[in-house]
Formats: C-alpha cells, sequence, structure tokens
C-alpha cells in the first residue's frame, strides 16, 4: 500500500469514528433532554376547596336620629332628650349601658326660600346624630333593629339603621378551611393519577385564593371575594390551587 493510499484509508476511518461519535453523543443528548422534560413535567396542579357553615357571635347596630328647632341652644337640647329616650328605650330592651356609644352632633341650616330663591335668613337647624349598639347576643340585636322605630312613639326621628353580623374567630376559621382546601386538592390528585399507577408525592407550592363568605342560602361569588354582614348565619367557602409531584 503506497503512501497515497494509506493516507486516504485514514481519512475514511477517521470520518467514520466522527460520524458514529456524533450519533452517540446526540443519541446521549436526545435522552438527556426527554429524561429532563419528563422530570419537569412530573407535576400535577389541581384546586381543592372546603366549605363550612359559622354562625355571627356579636352584632353591631346602628342606629341614626335627627332633630329640627328654630336655633342652636333648643336644638342641642333637643338632641339631649332624644339621647335619654334611646337610651332608656335600649336598657329595657336589655342592652348595658356600656355597650351604647352615642356619636357627635352635627347641625347645619337651612335658608328661608321665596320663590326660587334661597335668602340669607336662618328659617331653621337640622341635627344629626347616631348611636351605636354592640352585643355578643345577637339575637336580641336582630329584634332590635326592626323594631327600633318604635322609638318614634316618643318623639324621636329615627333616620336609618344598619346592622352588622360579624364573626370573632374568623381568622382562625380561615386558617382550618385552608387546609381543609388543601387537603381536598390533594385528594382530587391522588384521584386522577390513579388509572395511571403514579402517585402523588409532596407538595411543591400552593396559592390560596379569595374567600367567599355569603348568607348560608346563597349562591353569590365575586372574583375579589365577599364578605357578608347582613346575615347571621354565614357559609364560608375557600379555595386553594395547588401543586404535587408525581411519583
Amino acid at each position: 500500500m503506497n503512501e497515497c493510499k494509506i493516507k486516504d484509508y485514514q481519512i475514511v476511518v477517521f470520518g467514520l469514528i466522527i460520524a458514529v461519535s456524533s450519533v452517540i453523543s446526540a443519541g446521549i443528548l436526545t435522552n438527556g433532554i426527554i429524561k429532563y422534560q419528563k422530570l419537569q413535567n412530573q407535576t400535577i396542579t389541581v384546586t381543592g376547596s372546603s366549605s363550612e357553615e359559622i354562625q355571627s357571635d356579636n352584632a353591631i347596630l346602628e342606629v341614626g336620629y335627627k332633630a329640627q328647632a328654630k336655633n342652636l341652644k333648643e336644638g342641642y337640647a333637643l338632641m339631649a332628650k332624644n339621647k335619654e329616650k334611646i337610651t332608656d328605650y335600649l336598657v329595657q330592651n336589655g342592652i348595658n349601658k356600656n355597650n351604647i356609644t352615642f356619636g357627635q352632633i352635627s347641625n347645619y341650616e337651612v335658608n328661608k326660600r321665596i320663590g326660587n330663591y334661597t335668602t340669607n335668613d336662618i328659617e331653621f337647624y337640622r341635627f344629626n346624630s347616631d348611636v351605636k349598639i354592640k352585643s355578643d347576643d345577637v339575637n336580641k340585636i336582630e329584634k332590635l333593629s326592626q323594631n327600633i322605630y318604635e322609638l318614634i312613639n316618643s318623639d324621636v326621628e329615627v333616620s336609618y339603621t344598619n346592622v352588622q353580623y360579624l364573626v370573632s374567630n374568623l381568622d382562625s376559621i380561615k386558617v382550618k378551611m385552608v387546609g381543609e382546601a388543601t387537603k381536598n386538592a390533594k385528594e382530587r390528585a391522588e384521584s386522577m393519577v390513579k388509572s395511571t399507577n403514579d402517585k402523588i408525592g409532596s407538595l411543591n407550592s400552593a396559592k390560596t385564593g379569595v374567600f367567599q363568605i355569603v348568607p348560608v342560602d346563597s349562591t353569590d361569588v365575586s372574583d375579589y371575594g365577599i364578605n357578608d354582614t347582613t346575615s347571621i348565619k354565614k357559609k364560608i367557602v375557600a379555595v386553594v390551587n395547588a401543586t404535587f409531584t408525581v411519583k
């Protein structure tokens, strides 16, 4: 074999070595990518929820009242009498004086009108104030809110009422509900992979959704969450988006 043929042979062999190495490297790389992708995809994201009926254990009733008088002295005296009448009424209905808080009195003047024109002469003054009643007897507050307009029989003009029914341990209830929603999410994940013979592993991440606190019979839902204060009996719904590893 002359020198020229030897060089050609070496070139061919070298080329074959490079080609085989490239194929092997490509196979190793491809296999590595497949395994990496498979590893990356071994998670499942599910939504879990939990719901529970809860009951308010305290309430706040706010009552507005007003009066009208020809001058400031007469008006403030009238509001003072109204305050006494309201206090007596509340105490007679089982409310402790320590749970009654009166707001400040505001007033404004109303000028006389001649036809379509308002003059600079004061015709009378209007006075406004409010009282807040707190109690852990929510049923008593409910009854009181329904009957408070009886004050009109004592010449007290009630302008508005607003009642709120609250839950004092709401934060601890929310924590418990999140735990139950996460547990529900895992149960759903296990049900989804059951047919593939896979198993659910550890919790990778979890995101809590907004809470829906609504009257018991309500089906209302809001993207921003709902916090009902109008009903004594409520239903709280918690939602959790959870991601688990799949083994």
